[in-house]
């Protein structure tokens, strides 16, 4: 009994945590509310995002937001909140993990950190950079450190990536790796508010700006860590959930359609999202609404179709429907 009490406690705990950056972001950012849960979600698991956009849609002013509510309590340590990098053809990896400088007084070469050191990144139109760049990026979004001249910088265990891509086929863009798209939790793609929530932003414009900065608490980094570890504990996933992933990754790969399926690694991913999507929903255990919800956010950026196959999201909507039709015949809670 004190177990649980123990569990329901630490589910509050974190409940609380997303509630007040939910609260930040979407007073923020008006017309955006599935984008931002999307990014809590993320944020929480311990994913990166790629955002599918266009110029003016927001981006920049959720991930801002989303560093700003966040309080470095790490004061031998600064870290900023946010630091946006802007990719271009010509940026080198030094250029955003950071340099050795010589140190005239000394005789010395000191380390000078890069704005990779953020606890939020947004990278804007990451696939416009070299493949030098991306190898860099893979390196901290995969093992969370940079190498510079052969020595190792660890990244804060916090490190989250909001990277934004132009569409494939336009001139001056290099193809993301596969590896490096793999490690994207999430592909969100964005499209038009609604005409509401755009005459919203017309009128709060001003506001907008102010009012998160004044009257709603912000989030300690060590708050959002632990949430991670409490998350992990009082949500559970019954082996059901399991199988029902596996049949939905062996059916994509079966499909005529698909050159390359989803990894592995996409299966271990999509368990820690799917238990703070759970929390979201108030519940203790893993469901196939969960599964639904973000299946498609997070396989359809890791195929590779067959010429003329048609969209990623069909294939996958397809291939999730026969697993989650046989997962709602189960029972799921925790017994």
């Amino acid at each position: 009994m004190t177990d649980e009490k123990g569990k329901s406690g630490g589910a509050a705990e974190a409940r609380s945590v997303l509630k007040r950056l939910e609260d930040r972001l979407k007073r923020a950012v008006k017309g955006r509310d599935d984008v931002i849960d999307l990014l809590l979600i993320a944020l929480l698991a311990d994913g990166h995002v790629l955002l599918q956009d266009y110029p003016g849609s927001g981006k920049t002013t959720i991930a801002k937001c989303l560093g700003d509510s966040i309080l470095d309590d790490l004061p031998d340590d600064e870290i900023p909140g946010f630091r946006r990098i802007q990719f271009t053809p010509d940026l080198l990896p030094s250029d955003i993990t950071g340099v050795s400088v010589f140190d005239a007084a000394t005789g010395a070469f000191h380390y000078r950190r890069g704005p990779i050191f953020a606890y939020v990144v947004l990278g804007d139109e990451i696939n416009r950079t070299s493949p030098k760049v991306q190898a860099a990026m893979l390196e901290a979004m995969a093992e969370k450190q940079v190498t510079v001249d052969n020595v190792s910088y660890p990244l804060n265990e916090l490190f989250f990536v909001v990277a934004t891509q132009n569409p494939r086929d336009v001139a001056g863009t290099y193809p993301l790796p596969v590896a490096q798209l793999d490690r994207f939790l999430f592909e969100i793609r964005m499209d038009y508010i609604d005409r509401q929530s755009e005459i919203d932003v017309l009128a709060t414009r001003i506001e907008r700006k102010e009012a998160p900065k004044v009257d709603l608490p912000k989030v300690a980094r060590a708050e959002i860590v632990a949430a991670r570890q409490i998350i992990e504990k009082a949500v559970f996933v019954h082996p059901d959930i399991h199988a029902c992933l596996v049949d939905i990754a062996r059916g994509i790969r079966a499909s005529k359609k698909v050159v390359q399926g989803i990894s592995t690694r996409s299966l271990v991913m999509i368990v820690p999202a799917l238990k703070v999507a759970a929390l979201i929903k108030g519940r203790d255990y893993v469901s196939g609404e969960d599964i639904a919800w973000l299946a498609p956010h997070v396989f359809a950026h890791r195929l590779s179709m067959a010429p003329g196959a048609g969209d990623e999201l069909e294939v996958v909507a397809g291939c999730t429907q026969g697993p989650l039709e046989a997962l709602g015949r189960q029972t799921l809670a925790r017994r």
